[in-house]
């Protein structure tokens, strides 16, 4: 029911959708500017192993799910949009923790230490995101606008996806790890300024909600979408941890603006699987390309493939997942894409880190057997969707 303290948007692209949708970008990008420089930091500054280094960037992904059984308790008890500006503010502390110690020069003796600090700020994240996702974003659209707003928010922590590593090997390049982290910072407080700029309507606490549920967390039917999900983003991940070229991450992002166009005019009317397959398919031959190719054109050409395929397959799985959710759970729907798709690239990264340890071909060769596998699982997976979904 409409009051005066609840604003009716007609349109979606409001003042406060915007607010929401640029905090859900900056969010992502203070993981993503990590990701090529933090492990390169690890081994040179900090004297880690390729194992360590990589066991920390995963530690990152485990993290995700620590807090995620509790968000129902903590959005229902306490001011929602607060829930998600502490996550942030804790995180942003957390990286000041690393500026502190790149500043003075300090060794971290223990690696123990760094991967407790990873799967804090994985913790912490993951939380901000959720409540970012599952819950702001939707409370600042109209019930019939909510599933546009779900598909179209994405996309701003998808385009993180590029401008996030691309942004963190310039700045890298140009100031030093010193300045990434400084930069990341920037970005969860923005975060936070964004987020304080929205005006959520007071919502009385309810005291029969669980302290712990999977509400606002994990969709369990929707597992085989998860673990089919997973296989794409380990690739992504493997991919990301050995290419140090910000020319291949704009090249990405041209890909993710491409993928938009093609869902509005090639595939408006297209079968329902045909994106995903496309998009497979376009990440296997960019792979393939890479692997077997060292013309100049490659890294124009297999970027993009991969930005259009990453794109279109992130977008077809989120709104798979929301038509299997049932009655008021598109907020767990959007939670369970959010820890399929961010768990899957901080692992895929760690392990590529860790076990191919710069040998770019194996790393390829190895996202390339990911991709066919998810293709080959996604024959069974889009029927099983077909039969599943509730909406």
């Amino acid at each position: 029911m409409n009051s005066q303290s609840t604003p009716v948007h007609i349109r979606l692209w409001h003042k406060d959708f915007w607010l929401m949708a640029i905090a859900n970008f900056l969010l992502a990008m203070t993981v993503y500017m990590l990701v090529p420089t933090m492990p390169r930091w690890l081994m040179d500054a900090q004297q880690f192993s390729a194992q360590d280094a990589g066991i920390a960037m995963a530690a990152l992904g485990v993290g995700l799910f620590a807090l995620g059984a509790f968000i129902s308790y903590m959005v229902q008890h306490y001011r929602r949009n607060l829930v998600c500006i502490f996550a942030v503010l804790i995180e942003a502390l957390l990286i000041t923790a690393l500026y502190y110690i790149d500043g003075l020069h300090m060794r971290v003796a223990d690696p123990m230490v760094v991967f407790v600090h990873r799967f804090a700020q994985g913790a912490v994240f993951g939380l901000a995101q959720m409540v970012l996702t599952s819950t702001l974003i939707i409370d600042t659209s109209e019930s019939f606008q909510r599933t546009e707003a779900n598909h179209s928010a994405a996309w701003f922590s998808r385009f993180a996806l590029s401008m996030g590593p691309m942004a963190g090997l310039l700045i890298g390049r140009i100031a030093g790890f010193h300045y990434v982290l400084l930069a990341t910072m920037a970005c969860a407080m923005a975060v936070v300024v964004l987020v304080l700029l929205v005006n959520f309507p007071f919502r009385a606490p309810q005291d029969d909600i669980p302290t712990v549920s999977l509400d606002r967390f994990f969709l369990p039917h929707g597992f085989p979408l998860f673990v089919n999900l997973q296989l794409v983003t380990l690739a992504v991940g493997i991919i990301l941890s050995v290419v140090m070229i910000e020319q291949f991450y704009s090249m990405m992002m041209v890909g993710f603006a491409v993928a938009i166009l093609s869902q509005r005019f090639v595939f408006k009317n297209a079968e329902l699987k045909s994106e995903v397959v496309t998009g497979l398919i376009l990440m296997g031959v960019a792979l393939l390309m890479m692997i077997t190719r060292h013309l100049p054109i490659v890294m124009y050409a297999a970027p993009l493939f991969i930005g259009m395929g990453v794109g279109l397959i992130g977008s077809r799985f989120l709104l798979f997942f929301i038509k299997l959710s049932r009655h008021c759970q598109r907020g767990t729907s959007q939670s369970t894409f959010l820890l399929g798709w961010e768990s899957g690239i901080a692992w895929g990264v760690g392990a590529g880190v860790a076990i191919f340890q710069g040998n770019v071909t194996a790393a390829l060769i190895a996202a390339l057997v990911l991709v066919i596998a998810a293709l080959a699982m996604y024959h069974f997976t889009h029927n099983w969707f077909t039969n599943n979904k509730n909406r």
